[in-house]
This record gives C-alpha cells, sequence and structure tokens, in this order.
C-alpha cells in the first residue's frame, strides 16, 4: 500500500463543478464563490461572510479592520502554523504568545495573565478541529478586569468595547460546542480552504462576522468585499454587464479574491459534506479503538467536553516516553512503508523568525513537549478501513522498534 498524508478530495461531481466554471467563461471572482458564501453561511449560521483566497488573508484584513497600531498586542497559542502570529505582525500588530492546555487548546488561564491595556484581540486555534473553550474565553474577555484594562483608540476598537475575539477556525469547518457551529462562537472566524483542510478550494478561505450590535454584520460584509478588490466597489464580474463599467475605489485594500474556478471545488464539497464529515469521524474512531489499548498511546482530545462535537481534521496522537529523535525515527520507518505521517506543529517560539523577535520555547513547557512526542497520522475519507489497519499495524512495529533501537 501507499498511503500518502492527506490528499485533497475530488471526485466526478467536483470536476463537473469545475468545468462548468471554466465553459462558463468566467473563473475569476462571480457567481460561484456568491454561492459558496451563501453555502458556507447556511451551514453554519453565522451572520455574514467573505470568501478570500487564503485563511492568512483573511485574518489580516479582519485585524487590519481592527486598527491596529504596532504596540497594539494580539495574545496567540505558542503552539499553532506560523500564520497565526505572522498574521499580526502583517496586520500592523504585536503577537503575544501563551502557552496551550494539555489538549493542544490555548490555555484561556494563561491569556487571562497575558491581558494588558495595549491587548486589542485574542487569536485562538481549533487545532485538528477540536474547538477552543470559547465560553470561557468570552467570559475572560468580558471580565471586569479585563474591561477595565481595555485601551481603545479606533472608532472599531472604541465601539466593540472589549477585546476582539477572532478564531483561527482553519481546522474546524464542521465542529460545534452546545450545537452551535465553531464559525458563531466568536466575534470573527477565519476558515481555511486549503488543499489539505477538510473543504478545499486548493488555496482560500472564508471570513465569518458574528460581531455584536451596534455593528451590521452584512454591511460589514460588504466592505469586506470591497477590501478584498483593493478597495473597489465594484468587481470584475459585475463591471461586465451591460453599461456597467464604472466604479470607484474608496480605501487601501488588498487583492485577496477568491476565483470562481478555486470556490467551485469547495461548492461541490460542501454538498456532501455530511458525508465527508462522517468519514473522518470513523476513521479517527478506528485508530482510538486500536490505540486505546497501548499505554504508550496518548489518544488526542481525550479531555473534550460532551458538548464538543470534533470536524476530525488530525490525529494528532502523543507517544509517551520518546525522546524527538525516536519519534523521527518512527515517522521514517513508516515511511520506508510507503505511509506518509507529520508533525502539528513546531512550536513558533522554535521558528528562527520568532528567536529573532525574542521568543523562546523554554517560556511555553506544554507546547515544547506537545512537540516532542506528537506525530500525525493520515486522516481523510479516501481511506479504507483496510488502509486505517495498515497504518496501525505500522505505527505500532515501528515504535517498538524506535524504541528498541535506543
Amino acid at each position: 500500500m501507499k498511503i500518502p498524508f492527506s490528499p485533497p478530495y475530488i471526485d466526478n461531481d467536483v470536476i463537473a463543478e469545475v468545468t462548468d466554471a471554466l465553459q462558463s467563461g468566467w473563473i475569476t471572482t462571480g457567481p460561484k464563490a456568491k454561492a459558496l458564501e451563501q453555502s458556507i453561511k447556511d451551514f453554519t449560521h453565522c451572520k455574514a461572510c467573505n470568501a478570500v483566497n487564503s485563511w492568512t488573508s483573511g485574518a489580516v484584513l479582519a485585524l487590519k479592520w481592527l486598527e491596529l497600531k504596532p504596540d497594539d498586542e494580539v495574545i496567540v497559542p505558542s503552539y499553532t502554523y506560523c500564520a497565526t502570529a505572522m498574521a499580526v505582525i502583517e496586520a500592523g500588530g504585536k503577537p503575544v504568545m501563551v502557552d496551550i492546555d494539555n489538549d493542544f487548546a490555548i490555555d484561556p488561564q494563561q491569556v487571562l495573565k497575558a491581558i494588558t491595556p495595549k491587548t486589542k484581540a485574542v487569536l485562538p486555534v481549533d487545532i485538528g478541529g477540536n474547538p477552543c473553550d470559547y465560553p470561557l474565553l468570552k467570559e475572560i474577555i468580558s471580565s471586569p478586569e479585563a474591561l477595565k484594562l481595555f485601551s481603545p483608540w479606533s472608532e472599531n476598537q472604541k465601539k466593540l468595547g472589549r477585546i476582539l475575539l477572532i478564531s483561527d477556525s482553519a481546522h474546524s469547518l464542521g465542529a460545534k460546542i452546545n450545537s452551535q457551529h465553531v464559525a458563531t462562537l466568536a466575534d470573527i472566524t477565519v476558515l481555511s480552504f486549503h488543499a489539505v483542510k477538510n473543504i478545499t478550494s486548493a488555496e482560500g478561505g472564508m471570513i465569518c462576522l458574528n460581531l455584536p450590535e451596534p455593528f451590521d454584520n452584512e454591511a460589514l460584509q460588504q466592505w469586506f468585499k470591497i477590501m478584498s478588490l483593493n478597495g473597489q466597489t465594484k468587481d470584475a464580474f459585475a463591471k461586465t454587464q451591460l453599461a456597467s463599467w464604472q466604479y470607484d475605489v474608496i480605501d487601501t485594500g488588498m487583492k485577496i479574491n477568491l476565483p470562481d474556478v478555486n470556490a467551485a471545488i469547495a461548492l461541490a464539497q460542501m454538498r456532501k459534506y455530511g458525508y465527508l464529515l462522517k468519514e473522518r469521524k470513523r476513521i479517527f474512531e478506528r485508530y482510538n479503538s486500536c490505540l486505546q489499548q497501548y499505554e504508550w498511546a496518548v489518544l488526542p482530545f481525550e479531555n473534550r467536553k460532551e458538548n464538543v462535537t470534533m470536524s476530525y481534521h488530525l490525529y494528532p496522537l502523543r507517544i509517551k516516553d520518546i525522546t524527538p529523535t525516536q519519534r523521527n525515527r518512527i515517522i521514517d520507518i513508516m515511511a520506508l512503508q510507503n505511509i506518509a505521517t507529520n508533525v502539528h506543529y513546531i512550536p513558533l517560539p522554535e521558528l528562527t523568525v520568532f528567536k529573532n523577535m525574542g521568543f523562546s520555547v523554554s517560556n511555553y513547557p506544554v507546547a515544547k513537549a506537545t512537540f516532542e512526542h506528537e506525530i500525525t497520522l493520515p486522516l481523510y475519507p479516501q481511506l479504507t478501513d483496510a488502509q486505517v489497519d495498515f497504518v496501525l499495524d505500522n505505527l505500532i512495529k515501528a515504535h517498538d522498534k524506535a524504541v528498541k533501537n535506543q
């Protein structure tokens, strides 16, 4: 067998939808992107949403809307992909890293300790599709202590009146807390449609808006749409309509719109996401069923509450009592059997760009320990039970071999 790590789900329906976009004579932002926005809005029940060309650009635009100054702080977890913190920097702010809990999520108590008068936003990450504790994070940013510290300067910060909760939900389309979709649990949620995500448009993302009154989320969505098109008041598709060439540019925006040919992939996948999510759960539970008998296996997200529904994006296994060298040896042994695995993630303070900013992984012990013991197994709908069993059999053999060889 040959088991890649995370190939996209491409079936005849996807091919037909993309072909329809190609044959329509219009391949950049137009009716397919708009249909995808409506599909995500209907699925998540968020108040409004705007398609963009990546999670990163969506997060940057959302943080630019908050109008960050160079000394404005955004609290992020130390254990995530680099884009989470880089979006803060690109938007003009300063990332403040905190440690995670024992289940990969940002530690709410560390968030509480990190809040200062400079804090303008908290940006938690739903690692692997397991949602963070948004109810508790909301309590923290709305607490009398946090409200007393909050020091707004821009119009939008003053209008909000508290720290913004903006979610990195790149992994968690379909995840819920108390039957509420994750895209409705923060003020702003940004989804990813990157090639390895549950739903993909090859590259892409979605800004989901759920800001409280007095904000008008639908009106704000129109602002995001304009800002994603260089500040232009009319997209290219609208300009092609008869006698509709006139437009204005009202602000300095970004060029981050999602083309229709990309949106078509995700649009077709959304129509069968119930099936795709069911298949991901099947594989996740098959891994659990086998590995729970092994003392060395720390099953992912064991501590999640009963009211939490996951999206089963990753299977981030941790292995007890091994060194990073042994973990890497397991990865190499499995690769010899044509099984691709991965590691999620190298802690941000271990990366050169953040080391040069003064961050040290020694200040984030849980993130450090999590990384040193983590190995991510393949998880995608196309995997058969036989393929999952092949992965498991080789993992068990690789573990025994790696441990005994040290």
